[in-house]
């Protein structure tokens, strides 16, 4: 994952530098934002989060409590191709199919009726490849020569590929995000380069209270109320 960043941004630099020619004062790309419709394709890192719900409970008949929660982030990868559509000057909406690889690391620790420590659990590695069908606006502000700031929004559908049914927890596959962020448009010589910080929040509980029907998984379950999504992105856009 180191070597996939340091490329992107050895790519990007490399990108910018072949921007900047001997008449670096004229516009590139004049004519770019008065296409009507647009392709390119996208490549970014990925964090993944849950936002847990404890239920705090007891799990045993000692009394004894377990919390859920997500201590560190793993980055993933994301990759798509892009679609956009000029509804106007200043907005566009575009579509963004594509495929995302990452993993949430939840971990338990568990306190007697007294809330004094007892244990923290090994964390369950949650792996999931998300197909994901994002339809979002873009909104354009003013073009500073070859950059251009912008907003953006809207829906995400994510489909997890990987099984629903993972080490200690049972999970549903698919979910609705709501999206939104800001990035900056870089105009080239040969293409625009994007680049887009985006967080996505999940809208549905995914965890099925019905849990694994595995011996000893039962705590696991029993220990939460809700489990929901939350995604954030780096992505660079070439267009």
């Amino acid at each position: 994952m180191k070597k996939l960043v340091l490329l992107i941004i050895v790519l990007v630099q490399v990108c910018a530098a072949s921007g900047q020619g001997k008449n670096s004062r004229i516009p590139n790309l004049r004519s770019f934002d008065e296409r009507p419709l647009h392709f390119g394709f996208l490549i970014g890192i990925n964090t993944m989060d849950f936002r847990v719900y404890n239920t705090g409970k007891a799990i045993d008949e000692q009394g004894n409590m377990m919390y859920g929660d997500v201590l560190t982030l793993t980055p993933g990868l994301n990759i798509g191709i892009v679609s956009s559509y000029k509804l106007t000057r200043d907005l566009n909406l575009r579509f963004l199919p594509g495929i995302s690889f990452g993993q949430r690391n939840l971990t338990y620790n568990v306190y007697d009726r007294e809330g004094n420590f007892i244990e923290q659990k090994e964390p369950i590695k949650i792996k999931s490849t998300f197909l994901e069908f994002p339809l979002l606006l873009k909104y354009n502000a003013f073009r500073m020569h070859n950059a251009k700031p912008y907003l953006v929004g809207g829906f995400n559908t994510r489909y997890d590929l990987a099984k629903n049914r993972q080490d200690r927890l049972l999970l549903t596959s698919l979910d609705g995000y709501v999206e939104f962020g800001a990035g900056f448009d870089f105009y080239l010589t040969y293409f625009r380069l994007s680049v887009e910080a985006k967080a996505s929040i999940g809208l549905a509980n995914i965890l099925n209270p019905d849990g694994t029907g595995e011996p000893g998984d039962e705590p696991y379950t029993k220990a939460l109320d809700k489990l929901k999504s939350r995604i954030f992105c780096l992505t660079f856009y070439f267009e």
